[in-house]
């Protein structure tokens, strides 16, 4: 199986290299979506770096993950190419009626190359530290891009509508010219040439769908109708036939692109000549057999015309069938084969195959519920919690990381609670081998949580609680952030706010809250409104004497969900015989506005709040005699 991969991720990168080269090596780019194509290869510039540093490393086994990446984005650059030289060949004033269309097209090739590029183990693989950065790089901004329609085409595009529409000779020679030359149109040549491409974009579009349906009836159950003596080796295994556009599969055996395309579309993820399974569903173009298969038709006459146009022909049949791994069925077929492989390795590798197992499995499920599906299925995650207690720091990480991605599937909540992980994430969370670690264990507590059971289960744990309080005073931005969420949602349950109050959190809150570069003021504010309705914790907030004067300026300041538990402490703190709160209040000249501002302007809850605390300082008032204005 090794051997197999190694052979596959080789041809699998030289055509990469090839594919790519011939994409950034097209002339005369068309005068249509330049941006989006010169934006594309830039990206395709940098990809090919990263193909050509994992070519020229050797590296004898390439992570299984790298290589389901490395297929998608092959499948992405051989329809980016496609598209590009249907911008360049065919019909420009097509294109520009098409703009948006073919913007969303690029847009889309963008999004899965970043959706690839999600799992693709950079760590893993020998590239330069300039090259890493670049992916990095190329990846961030893939994934936040945004789709860019020019806006010159789309009013190009309008006036030539509008000219399409106006009566015949009553329409300005000018214009036309000015959206002529908009899309490269400027010699009476490029005119006839256009009108051309306009005829034939016509008859394509008026027979689509009729020629869909021919080529793929027509492609089920050919058999050998050339009267030549074909080769062997030129022939089809699955047609017999000789064949035209030869493609390699992941065995390593050729086929004919249409004949294995039809093969895979059927429900069929095995090699028809060997009976091994395809660990990715790439077509990889055969060159070298391609060429030979030309030099014999030329050297026996054979039409190359007739040997192109029916490949050309089938090439569209296969194009809509298969030939790229986002399709829904391939890609959670690879996806799942991708897993079952991994997680093999994860169940009965070294230390350093176990540690790479993980890192590949923590990618994979970053990304999609069909992923975090599929790898449960394929049995990850008994192993991942096992591997939660591993003296290896990356492996402890890789492997609670992993199982917090995991944990976004609902259903695979159910199986981590089943596989008794709580006890190892908590050991995690507060003895991990990285701080990265902990913080993850304490996002992994938050998920869980999320189910209603859980938040008894998890809280049950002795330490589960005093590790978050510890993690929010230890840890980062993000890991304080993680545990004052994982807080929030543990102390929904009653049993759980005393355990908080405890464990010591009031006085660590509210000192976060006094704390600007901590960032988590919103969080903390909501554990603390939670807190209130526990009597030990009333009592606990009750002993903080700069709370109040900081729920004043947060009443101000804050967001409107931190003005809404600002007025929710300050009024459980005022009730209940809170008279000395509700004094500081009357003292403070901030208080008053601040709350006669939030009953006009503020959100439902907090307007209702605010008026109730005002009505309650005004009995105060009114006892000494000063009601409120």
């Amino acid at each position: 199986m090794g051997s197999s991969i190694f052979l596959q991720s080789n041809s699998l990168l030289e055509s990469l290299i090839h594919l790519s080269n011939e994409v950034s090596s097209i002339e005369k780019l068309p005068s249509i979506q330049v941006r989006n194509v010169s934006t594309m290869l830039r990206r395709i510039k940098v990809l090919t770096s990263l193909f050509e540093e994992i070519q020229e490393s050797n590296n004898p086994m390439l992570p299984p993950s790298s290589v389901l990446c490395l297929s998608e984005l092959f499948s992405v650059i051989r329809r980016v190419k496609s598209t590009m030289e249907g911008c360049k060949n065919g019909s420009s004033l097509w294109g520009l009626i098409q703009t948006e269309r073919l913007s969303n097209q690029f847009h889309v090739f963008v999004k899965e190359i970043a959706r690839a590029l999600d799992i693709l183990p950079l760590s893993l693989l020998t590239v330069t530290v300039d090259i890493k950065e670049q992916i990095e790089l190329l990846h961030r901004q893939a994934k936040r891009v945004e789709l860019y329609v020019d806006p010159k085409e789309i009013q190009t595009r309008d006036v030539l509508l509008t000219l399409m529409a106006s009566e015949k000779n009553m329409f300005d020679v000018e214009t036309v010219k000015h959206v002529f030359n908009s899309v490269g149109l400027k010699t009476v040549l490029d005119y006839e040439e256009e009108m051309s491409k306009l005829e034939d974009e016509v008859h394509k579009q008026a027979e689509s769908e009729e020629n869909d349906v021919r080529q793929v009836s027509g492609s089920v159950g050919k058999s050998t109708s050339a009267p030549f003596n074909v080769p062997d080796e030129f022939r089809c295994p699955i047609s017999l036939d000789l064949m035209k556009d030869p493609v390699i599969v992941a065995s390593g055996h050729t086929y004919d692109r249409s004949s294995i395309a039809q093969w895979i579309n059927t429900g069929h993820y095995t090699c028809p000549k060997s009976g091994q399974r395809l660990i990715h569903m790439a077509l990889i173009p055969n060159y070298a057999l391609k060429s030979l298969v030309h030099q014999w038709c030329q050297e026996n006459n054979i039409p190359l015309m007739e040997c192109s146009s029916n490949a050309e022909s089938e090439k569209k049949t296969c194009e809509k069938a298969v030939d790229h791994i986002s399709a829904t069925k391939v890609a959670i077929d690879s996806v799942k084969r991708t897993a079952e492989f991994v997680v093999g390795k994860l169940a009965m590798g070294s230390v350093d195959i176990q540690r790479q197992a993980a890192y590949e499995l923590r990618l994979l499920a970053k990304t999609g519920m069909d992923n975090r599906r599929i790898i449960a299925e394929a049995g990850a995650i008994p192993f991942l919690v096992t591997m939660l207690s591993s003296n290896d720091p990356r492996t402890q990480e890789n492997a609670v990381t992993a199982l917090l991605n995991l944990s976004i599937f609902d259903n695979n909540k159910i199986l981590i609670m089943a596989a008794g992980a709580i006890k190892n994430i908590v050991d995690v969370l507060e003895s991990g081998k990285t701080m990265e670690a902990r913080e993850n264990a304490a996002a992994a507590i938050f998920s869980l949580s999320m189910i209603d059971d859980f938040k008894v289960a998890i809280g049950a744990h002795s330490q589960a609680i005093p590790a978050l309080v510890g993690l929010l005073r230890e840890g980062t931005t993000t890991g304080k952030r993680d545990a004052a969420m994982a807080l929030c949602n543990l102390a929904l349950y009653n049993a759980n706010k005393l355990k908080t109050v405890a464990a010591g959190a009031v006085p660590l809150l509210i000192e976060l809250l006094m704390d600007d570069k901590a960032g988590i003021t919103d969080d903390a504010l909501g554990v603390l409104a939670l807190l209130l309705s526990c009597p030990q914790g009333l009592e606990a907030i009750k002993k903080s004497r700069p709370l109040v004067p900081l729920l004043i300026d947060l009443l101000r300041f804050g967001s409107a969900k931190g003005k809404e538990n600002s007025i929710t402490l300050l009024l459980g703190l005022c009730k209940d015989g809170g008279e000395e709160v509700a004094r500081r209040l009357l003292i403070n000249p901030r208080s008053i506005p601040s709350l006669q501002s939030l009953a006009t302007d503020g959100s439902p809850k907090a307007r209702r709040k605010a008026n109730a605390l005002l009505r309650l300082l005004n009995r105060c008032c009114s006892q000494s005699h000063n009601p409120i204005g």
